[in-house]
């Protein structure tokens, strides 16, 4: 069965938060995930509110950049989240942008390199493990976590191209797609994705709802060069468009929001309540 969620999108002030995710829940959302992108909202710090702020609501980051973070901090908050939550915290890793990275001095030489010794790393913190390691980036001296959490959560890996693509299926529980991603590339991404056992395929697909809705989405999509149209128009059509990405393979399919919706929250309910019913 594929999940229907919505993303929060950063660009929104962070109190609108509260609104976006209280909704969600109240709709019977099953996902909601938050980004943390440059230089925008935190990551660990939103979700941590919106899981306080719901109920039943899985909340997802979409991604947290490894340099970011040493990762025995990273593990720490990942087991918090988790823990207080009752494991809806769905937590996702990856490179970051390499431009943002460069910004706050925190560019690597090699990202395929740091993705393997972290996420392995993280794993084994996140299982309650001692864990000593010497790598190249990720060093640690018989750290172990005093709270691991009773359920080790899924691990995400957002990815892109071919090479980060193998490694997140190896390393990861589930790989992340971004929005400029037709269906024709989450087949072609999936045939790069090396798991030995079942992997999640989530997939950010662009979406608007109400007059002017095709346009607002294309004009974003021509702003940002992304080739993929999105889905819009009537919940009917949305749902169509968006079995063409199950089709290929998508296991989670979270709709993007433009960034000038005129209503972040009506959006979240309207995925849950009018296009969950035609999707289903």
């Amino acid at each position: 069965m594929t999940t229907l969620g919505a993303i929060a999108l950063p660009q929104n002030p962070p109190e609108k938060l509260r609104d976006i995710a209280v909704a969600a829940d109240r709709a019977a959302l099953e996902e909601l995930w938050l980004w943390e992108d440059c230089f925008l909202a935190g990551g660990v710090s939103a979700t941590a509110a919106a899981l306080a702020w719901t109920e039943n609501l899985k909340v997802g980051i979409g991604i947290m950049p490894l340099p970011f973070r040493n990762v025995a901090a990273c593990a720490m908050e990942i087991a918090t989240l988790s823990r207080i939550s009752g494991g809806r915290a769905l937590p996702g890793i990856g490179h970051g942008v390499q431009e943002w990275m460069g910004q706050v001095g925190a560019r690597v030489a090699s990202p395929l390199t740091l993705l393997r010794e972290y996420a392995t790393a993280l794993r084994s913190l996140l299982q309650g493990e001692a864990v000593t390691t010497k790598g190249r980036y990720v060093n640690l001296d018989n750290v172990k976590l005093d709270w691991p959490p009773p359920v080790v959560p899924p691990l995400y890996v957002g990815s892109t191209g071919p090479k980060t693509l193998a490694l997140g299926g190896e390393v990861g529980d589930g790989t992340i797609l971004t929005a400029g991603t037709s269906p024709e590339g989450v087949a072609r991404a999936k045939a790069h994705i090396n798991a030995a056992g079942p992997h999640e395929l989530v997939v950010f697909v662009p979406a608007a709802f109400g007059p002017g809705a095709a346009a607002r989405l294309e004009d974003q999509q021509r702003r940002y060069e992304i080739d993929v149209p999105g889905v819009s128009g009537s919940p009917e059509q949305m749902a169509a468009g968006l079995h063409e990405f199950v089709d290929a393979g998508a296991t989670k399919l979270i709709l993007q929001p433009t960034v000038d919706d005129p209503d972040p929250v009506g959006f979240v309910r309207q995925v849950a309540e009018e296009v969950g019913p035609m999707f289903a």
